[in-house]
């Protein structure tokens, strides 16, 4: 009889969050979860930072100015611990549907006043929080308030579909964390998204599909790609001016999500600036044959000319010495960060998949 891959119902959420309101984004996207796995979906993206905003305000406001030191303030007292009451919510949410989620967050440590992360959440379907992957490199405006992650977030995770991933907005045309997923055997790969870029930049729309594709090529996965969109109730607080304002209500400033199979066609999508959920049936087989093809991490590359080594360590910015572990980790808010791969099982602690570094 052979293997069987099957076929996977998948869900892109297009939708606006509760503007800076962690409790209403929350409760928002497990509705929408709810929704998507009544309707069969096994796997649903959600666009970026949607539990409680994303820092678009640095498109329309100087950086040190009054109103985006406001927004930027509620943008940390209405962020998310991991794990805390909103990814228990979330998870009770995958597991009444039977469905993985990845989920955008702005994260922050516990115990810390400041410091926050671009970060997407990884749940299964049994409502287990799997892990989590934080943005590798803040863009543009998100430098004035998210750090960058470290190589323990990232990486593929385990799904009865096989491995499957996910990046975050500019990440996914890095060429090589692309590459590094495409190594680790990525099947379905989850793209999260703002709901607008600047607006001295392309439509969000159209980077979205030019990545979307140029992944799907490069990996041979099925690729959701998921993205914020706007409301009157955000563009409001934004304070952005009439001109801001026009382009905001522009309808191709937003959206564009898609879902894209292996051989690059969209197969469902692009969306308008509406909110909704994308549905697609993924026949895994089509994978299979493109790989047949072009397989990049196996026999059509040279790992005798070319080679990508993985970091999966986090530094650590502070240690205690002569107490042991949960000592050290209560004896103040930065030493958390060290603690965070312990705590979420990161990949490097099990995925042998990447080679460590020489001396690791």
């Amino acid at each position: 009889m052979g293997d069987n891959y099957g076929t996977v119902k998948v869900a892109a959420v297009q939708a606006a969050s509760v503007f800076l309101d962690r409790e209403g984004s929350t409760e928002k996207a497990c509705r929408l979860i709810r929704e998507a796995g009544r309707n069969g979906a096994r796997v649903i993206g959600f666009p970026e930072g949607f539990i409680p905003a994303h820092p678009v305000w640095y498109h329309h406001h100087a950086a040190t100015g009054a109103i985006a030191n406001r927004l930027a303030v509620d943008l940390f007292k209405n962020s998310v611990e991991i794990p805390g009451p909103e990814i228990d919510a979330l998870c009770e949410a995958a597991r009444e549907v039977n469905a993985y989620v990845v989920m955008g967050v702005c994260e922050k440590i516990p115990n810390t006043t400041g410091t926050m992360f671009n970060t997407q959440v990884y749940i299964g379907p049994d409502g287990r929080l799997i892990r989590k992957h934080q943005k590798i490199m803040p863009t543009v405006g998100e430098r004035l308030v998210h750090m960058g992650g470290f190589g323990d977030t990232f990486g593929a995770f385990d799904t009865e579909f096989g491995p499957m991933s996910g990046l975050i907005c500019g990440e996914n045309s890095n060429p090589l964390a692309v590459f590094a997923l495409v190594a680790e055997g990525t099947r379905i790969h989850v793209m999260s998204w703002p709901n607008h870029f600047p607006t001295s930049g392309d439509p969000l729309r159209n980077r979205v599909a030019v990545d979307s594709q140029a992944f799907a090529q490069m990996s041979k996965a099925f690729v959701i790609s998921a993205c914020g969109t706007v409301d009157d109730h955000m563009i409001e607080m934004l304070k952005a001016g009439p001109e801001g304002e026009k382009f905001l209500r522009d309808p191709n400033c937003c959206g564009g999500s898609v879902i894209v199979a292996p051989n690059s066609r969209i197969i469902a999508g692009p969306m308008g600036p509406e909110e909704g959920i994308l549905y697609a049936d993924c026949d895994l087989d089509i994978g299979i044959q493109m790989k047949l093809r072009h397989d990049f991490a196996g026999h059509y590359n040279r790992p005798d000319i070319f080679h990508l080594q993985v970091n999966r360590a986090a530094p650590s910015l502070y240690s205690v010495h002569g107490v042991d572990q949960q000592a050290a980790l209560s004896a103040g808010p930065m030493a958390q960060l060290a603690g965070e791969k312990a705590k979420l099982g990161a990949p490097g602690d099990s995925d042998k998949r990447a080679e460590e570094p020489p001396g690791e």
